[in-house]
């Protein structure tokens, strides 16, 4: 009879330790359905939190590391070495003080609010999808769904990615003018109205304006913008200059970035560093420890990490997603500043690109700016883990 439900409100104190943990996890149960709206948008806002977090922190060395992507002139001399990372900075704070770290740090936000909040929502969905249960963990289906929300999550965000690199990469002397392949003076950009307050709205504007050849481009986005898109609105496509090599980065970045995060946990949680790396329950009485585990944590591997674990795991997942990635990137950013044009007049296709920064650099050319990027992504990634893995708890995720 004990096990019967009462037909009377039932006095709490005659509750077990037992029949409340019971209670608390069939509510927490109830929000870790991953179909339900309520899993969705708290997803969402963990997400877009974590992003904003991880990109303020390393919003310094990713206006060094954007300079020195794009070869812009005035920085060129300064990468190719570790110290010229100290030098570049050196100059930023001489030109425009400490806030021209933060140069197109809006547009950032702007990005990474709605990219990070996208990304986890479809990471949990497809995961969910694609790995039910721990009978169908595998580590490509690991890949893909790392891969996939990635690609989802650029699509939907890629031209304030593309705004963003074009604020970080001005500066006060140059601007690069796509339609005539070369540097502005300063005065030119006056009269286009490119100044520091009105920096956000001039650059959509300039970009706007910017007319590749649409029909003969080799670009197959650019051609399926040129198809569905009424010739009012072809300008649009401006926005997406650099993309094919953006989702080819993110396959590997992304799958690799969740993929090594789920690996480092497995790592962390095997029985060897267990004791140290996996956090207990936080209890009110020591003796009710064990049954509380054993509801809430039926599977040891399950158990959640301690914040230093979490945060190595993140730096190591990023190391390894930033290292698999990094080429494609470099072509990416040169393709973004709209700086590489063929004699005709076209933006240069990710073959061409690739070739130009071949002879002007060989192989060291893909990976300009490396080290800073793993100053970088280190802590971002590490950040970003963390934050969204405290937001779930804080939300009863």
């Amino acid at each position: 009879m004990s096990d019967l439900i009462p037909s009377t409100p039932v006095n709490p104190s005659n509750l077990t330790q037992n029949d409340i943990i019971k209670t608390k996890l069939s509510k927490t149960n109830k929000i870790k359905d991953k179909n339900s709206l309520e899993y969705v948008y708290k997803t969402a806002i963990a997400g877009g939190i974590s992003g904003s977090c991880a990109k303020t922190i390393i919003a310094p060395l990713d206006r060094v590391k954007i300079l020195f992507q794009t070869a812009n002139p005035e920085y060129k001399q300064f990468s190719g070495s570790f110290f010229g990372l100290f030098k570049a900075s050196n100059k930023i704070y001489f030109n425009d003080g400490l806030i021209g770290f933060f140069q197109g740090h809006s547009a950032t936000l702007l990005r990474i609010f709605p990219y990070a909040a996208i990304k986890w929502v479809f990471y949990e969905q497809i995961r969910n999808i694609l790995i039910p249960n721990d009978n169908y963990e595998t580590n490509i289906r690991r890949l893909l769904s790392g891969s996939l929300s990635g690609m989802i999550s650029v699509f939907a965000t890629y031209p304030l990615d593309l705004l963003r690199v074009r604020l970080a990469f001005e500066t006060k002397k140059i601007h690069y003018n796509p339609s005539q392949n070369q540097i502005d003076p300063i005065n030119q950009l006056n009269q286009i109205g490119f100044k520091n307050n009105h920096r956000l709205i001039s650059t959509v504007k300039l970009i706007l304006k910017e007319h590749p050849p649409l029909a003969t481009s080799h670009n197959p986005f650019l051609k399926l913008f040129n198809v569905i898109l009424p010739n009012q609105l072809a300008c649009l496509s401006n926005f997406y200059r650099g993309f094919t090599p953006t989702i080819l980065g993110m396959i590997p970045y992304a799958g690799v970035s969740f993929w090594t995060y789920d690996l480092c946990h497995d790592i962390f949680r095997s029985h060897l560093f267990a004791p140290y790396t996996v956090q207990n329950p936080v209890m009110k009485n020591i003796e009710n420890k064990i049954e509380e585990e054993k509801l809430i944590y039926p599977h040891y591997e399950k158990k959640p990490l301690k914040s230093w674990a979490q945060l190595l795991a993140g730096g190591l997942a990023g190391l390894a997603s930033q290292t698999a990635a990094y080429p494609l990137e470099v072509i990416r950013r040169r393709m973004q500043v709209g700086a590489i044009t063929t004699s005709n007049g076209e933006f240069m296709t990710i073959k061409q690109t690739a070739k130009l920064i071949w002879h002007g650099s060989g192989i060291k050319g893909f990976y300009v700016g490396l080290s800073i990027g793993y100053l970088k992504v280190t802590p971002m990634v590490a950040c970003s883990f963390l934050v969204y893995e405290k937001c779930k708890m804080f939300f009863g995720l």
